[in-house]
């Protein structure tokens, strides 16, 4: 499909370094032809959706089709390490995140019968797609790591939107949070690239890797867009009064410092965000006088 991809045709260098390959998630050995030859490789796709109804929609597209794509790492002996995409998600649904204070790092796992009782299928299908991923490695010798990025914002590539530019959008436009305390994790999509990249070639680079530029309130991301757009007026009510400085419950991203990843300041990923937002025609916004 030429219009999924035309954005990524349009990069500089596609011409003479870009290969792409028709492959289904769900298809056992669509991606052979792919991985034959490869070094690295980065699996990106999971499907992300926090209003689907059962976990069959979530949970078989995200396990299967990370394990097919081991599988055909498994059949590539020139495959050095893989890198998968997983989510705070599959670190931070459990009982933890209730004690006060608690910072989630590398060493939380979320249980996924925590994710059954709310039904946060979401949730649970990066939980058991990690879960599979480390025991086929572990049974097929595969050097893999996970990278666990919290909400990714940024400037953005695709025509369309994604879950993250449209929480971004709507939270402008309506007023309407993504998350229904209020409590925003961020981390740049240039961030998040680079630290695939990392991950990859640190050779000291192992296990686990949560990804978070910053933790905060709506309240602040709300003072950086009137900082940088003066006319933006968005509804709702963000007051900040009677809340601590930094939220109780935070998540580290200072084990992925230890492989040279840096974090951009949220005041550049929201202003770079709503700079692609405008450009791509979703939003407009009056110029300043």
């Amino acid at each position: 499909n030429k219009s999924k991809v035309s954005h990524l045709l349009g990069l500089d260098g596609a011409n003479e370094r870009l290969h792409l390959f028709e492959a289904e998630l769900l298809e056992e050995q669509s991606f052979d032809a792919a991985i034959d030859g490869c070094e690295g490789v980065f699996h990106t796709a999971s499907p992300l959706s926090f209003t689907a109804k059962s976990k069959e929609e979530l949970v078989e597209p995200a396990v299967e089709g990370t394990l097919n794509v081991l599988r055909s790492c498994a059949k590539s002996p020139s495959v050095r390490r893989v890198v998968i995409t997983s989510s705070t998600a599959s670190m931070i649904c459990n009982q933890n995140r209730y004690i006060p204070g608690a910072v989630a790092d590398e060493t939380w796992y979320s249980d996924p019968e925590f994710c059954e009782k709310r039904k946060q299928w979401y949730n649970l299908s990066k939980t058991l797609a990690e879960e599979a991923a480390w025991e086929f490695a572990k049974q097929n010798g595969i050097d893999l790591i996970t990278l666990h990025p919290v909400l990714v914002i940024g400037p953005f590539l695709q025509p369309s939107l994604n879950f993250s530019s449209e929480a971004m959008l709507n939270f402008i436009t309506q007023g309407k949070e993504a998350w229904s305390d209020g409590v925003y994790k961020f981390v740049d999509v240039r961030d998040v690239a680079n630290a695939h990249i990392l991950a990859f070639e640190v050779p000291s680079a192992n296990g686990r890797y949560s990804l978070v530029g910053a933790n905060g309130y709506s309240s602040s991301l709300l003072k950086i867009l009137q900082k940088f757009y003066p006319s933006i007026t968005i509804p709702g009510n963000f007051e900040e009064n009677g809340l601590p400085l930094t939220p109780t419950f935070q998540i580290s991203g200072e084990r992925a410092k230890t492989i040279g990843v840096k974090f951009t300041r949220l005041e550049l990923s929201v202003k770079d965000t709503v700079e692609s937002l405008i450009h791509k025609n979703f939003l407009k916004i009056l110029p300043q006088n």
